[in-house]
Parts: C-alpha cells; structure tokens; sequence
C-alpha cells in the first residue's frame, strides 16, 4: 500500500462561531494528515456557514504509517483574538477507510458532518468533508483520465443536439415560408 491517494472534498461548517469576535468572521482551515498538510482558501464572513468545495490530496508514498488521523484545524483570520485565530478541530480516523480501500481497491465517502472540538472537548460545531481512496495511485490517474474523456464527450453532445436544434428550426421555418407561399 505504498501507492494509494486520499482525496479529501471539504464542503462546508455549521455553527462554527468564535466568541470573541465582533462582526462576521472568514475563516480556512489547515488539513494534517501524517507529515503532510494543506491549507484550504479563506471562506469569506458573507454567508451564515464557511463553505469551501475544495480537493485536496494526500499520497501514501510518503506516509506516516503511525498516523491514522486526518485532523482539520478550523481557523480565523483574526489572529489577535484568543487562541491566535484557532476555533477548534475535529479528528477523522481514516484508518478503516485506508483498510477498506486497500481490500477494495477504492472507497467513496459522501460529505458527512464531523464535530468540531477543543482540547478540553467543548463543541465548538461541525465540519463536512468527504473521502475519496484510490489503493493505486495508477488507477487515480486512469479514473481522471476518463473523467476528463467523459467531460469532453459530454459537451460535444451538448453542442450536437444544439446543432441539430438550429437546424430542425430552419428546416421548419423555410417549410412554413414556402406553405404561405402556395
């Protein structure tokens, strides 16, 4: 299992609040899994809950084995408030995901809500993210290979059926013109 890929889809918060904080908060989040990290974009104050719709993507070949958490530390851009901006995490063990994905050779997890916590467990929300494993990284790079095959095949029958469309209409249009004609 040297080759496999996690991909992460991080969706939306809810009832994520920072209580020192006046006004609408932004706030991204930071996604350790073993040695590695990613930060996700800053989702604006605007809404009512952070939304993110991002990929991200962790490779196992250089994983730590000891690790079998994925952990999102929730933050705020306002870093002089308690905490340096920090909200709260929530901690995934990804380790029954990584075993069955092995076995299968691929697993898909829709979004699910994730509680948000502190150190001492106070609740602090929820976060839902999705998995996506792939046991060989070969077969992640055929799967986007025919995603992308599709995606194409897909707007060229879009843009045939307009096509055929505009012509139906002209075949009817020059039909009626020459009936009134007669």
């Amino acid at each position: 299992m040297k080759t496999g890929i996690l991909e992460v889809l991080l969706v939306n918060a809810e009832g994520i609040k920072h209580k020192n904080l006046v006004g609408t908060p932004s706030y991204y989040v930071v996604i350790e899994c073993g040695t590695q990290s990613h930060r996700s974009k800053v989702s604006s104050g605007k809404h009512k809950k952070p939304r993110w719709n991002e990929k991200f993507i962790f490779d196992f070949s250089s994983f730590d084995k000891s690790s079998t958490h994925l952990k999102c530390s929730i933050m705020t851009t306002k870093k002089h408030f308690t905490n340096g901006g920090f909200v709260g995490e929530a901690k995934v063990y990804i380790g029954g995901i990584i075993s069955e994905g092995s076995d299968e050779g691929y697993i898909e997890i829709r979004p699910a809500a994730y509680n948000v916590v502190l150190e001492d467990d106070t609740y602090k929300g929820q976060i839902k993210i999705g998995f996506k494993f792939i046991a060989n990284k070969e077969n992640y790079v055929m799967m986007k290979r025919d995603l992308i095959a599709q995606d194409k095949q897909q707007r060229h029958s879009i843009r045939e059926s307009m096509m055929n469309f505009w012509r139906i209409s002209w075949w009817n249009i020059l039909f009626l013109y020459s009936k009134d004609k007669q």
